[in-house]
């Protein structure tokens, strides 16, 4: 199926669509502030109209703040049988869009962030660099198995990352099982974050994954489609891993409704999903705009393929500095060659390139928005619809300054493989941690969205 976005370049202004409304009628009137229908900015991902179906749509647009204070009154009922646990999961490049746009330390704003959130009635907040680590961990994992392999079988290299969900979307609904095929079998951030809250945490609390409700805070509008996933779902107890997704900048419009800045908030720690432990310092992953997937990959397959030390990574870039390459060399022969693809374009190149035969790469970090997923357009758009660069100087300059630390050093990851994933090569590892990406026949009516 063609792309309608085909002839659409990555800087092209965004198109901004309504939500679909509902009957305002049979909406309960309640002490919150009235909040204005979620505008999607669908021209900023890769979910366009020729890759989401109508029922999708509807069900994307029902994901906003709305969403959230319907459960906040639920709670507030007599009817306590109906009452959900409110668990928030904040995405570790939402932080600095906090931080820049209330010019606070990104450790101010996370706890001033979890206050306000638990203020509105919110139960737990969590950060989700723990479910990066995992996902990190398995992708690093999958890469030196799909190399050592790479003789036997075709599809083996070169992997494509797997955590940006407007990259799988299109690569599932658009292009053939010639790409998908290539794709990191591990669950993105998003999804495995969704497994620890409803499946870890739901169990250490004695609670049905159902009576919890988890919302996931996002840079991106493409999360909401992923947390659609029909992988992302427990028959057993009808309940999503994620319930709805709020974007930075929806988080930061329920503020404006209550006429509050982040300054005028009190410090909370956030929460840890082990027993009472907060959560100490804000860490991130190698990388600097996104979880750093080619910085550990490459670093790992070094190490376990090659015996190789490797300090510091040099970044070439080729075309533009949204396509750039990463090399190993040993004994003057090339043994890794790397790549990052930001941003539509250098993915349809990259594909280009894959289909005739003349792709390089055993790997590339593959992800939808321009500039990464810092530059994800539900936090870097301005109210006319064009990216606010000089906010993304900022945050970009507060990301950096985060100090790094490798998922290998998380005990609490390690502790989890064995004692709630039952080993690192078990069957449930397999089944919590990885998923399977295929092409779909998309044959469904679309939303009539215009370009």
């Amino acid at each position: 199926q063609e792309c309608s976005k085909k002839q659409k370049n990555d800087d092209t202004q965004s198109t901004s669509v309504d939500a679909l409304s509902s009957d305002d009628g049979f909406e309960e009137k309640n002490e919150f502030h009235t909040l204005a229908n979620a505008k999607i900015l669908l021209s900023d991902c890769l979910a366009c109209d020729n890759c989401m179906t109508s029922e999708e749509g509807a069900r994307v647009f029902q994901q906003n703040q709305k969403e959230l204070f319907r459960i906040l009154n639920l709670n507030k009922k007599c009817d306590t049988s109906k009452h959900k646990v409110l668990a928030v999961s904040v995405c570790p490049q939402s932080l600095p869009y906090f931080a820049a746009k209330f010019n606070l330390s990104v450790n101010d704003a996370a706890k001033r962030l979890c206050g306000f959130l638990k203020s509105l009635g919110v139960h737990y907040v969590f950060d989700t660099t723990i479910a990066a680590d995992f996902s990190i961990l398995e992708s690093q994992r999958e890469f030196v198995q799909r190399y050592q392999r790479r003789n036997q079988e075709e599809h083996a290299l070169p992997m494509f990352a797997s955590a940006c969900p407007g990259w799988i979307r299109y690569a599932e609904r658009v292009l053939t099982n010639l790409v998908t095929s290539h794709i990191c079998t591990a669950k993105s951030p998003q999804q495995i974050m969704g497994s620890l809250v409803k499946g870890y945490f739901a169990r250490q609390q004695n609670l049905s994954p159902d009576k919890i409700f988890h919302i996931i805070v996002a840079p991106c509008y493409d999360k909401k489609l992923e947390a659609l996933r029909e992988d992302f779902y427990t028959a057993l107890y009808n309940s999503q891993e994620v319930d709805c997704v709020l974007t930075s900048g929806e988080i930061v419009q329920i503020m404006e409704q209550k006429n509050l800045s982040m300054k005028d908030v009190t410090e909370v720690a956030v929460d840890s999903l082990f027993d009472d432990i907060k959560e100490g310092e804000v860490v991130r992953h190698d990388g600097k705009r996104s979880d750093g997937y080619l910085e550990h990959i490459f670093k790992h397959a070094a190490k376990e393929l090659f015996g190789m030390d490797v300090k510091e990574i040099t970044y070439k870039a080729l075309k533009n500095k949204d396509f750039q390459e990463v090399t190993l060399e040993k004994d003057g022969e090339t043994v890794l060659r790397f790549a990052a693809a930001y941003g539509f374009r250098n993915i349809q190149n990259m594909v280009l390139k894959l289909k005739k035969g003349k792709f390089l790469y055993h790997f590339v970090e593959v992800l939808a928005c321009p500039g990464g997923c810092l530059n994800g357009k539900g936090q870097t758009q301005s109210e006319d619809g064009k990216p606010d660069k000089a906010l993304l100087n900022q945050m970009e300059e507060v990301y950096a300054a985060i100090p790094v630390r490798l998922p290998e050093t998380n005990v609490h990851v390690q502790k989890m493989y064995q004692d709630w994933l039952e080993g690192m090569d078990s069957k449930k590892v397999h089944e919590t941690l990885h998923t399977k990406y295929s092409a779909v026949n998309q044959t469904a009516s679309n939303l009539d969205i215009k370009w």
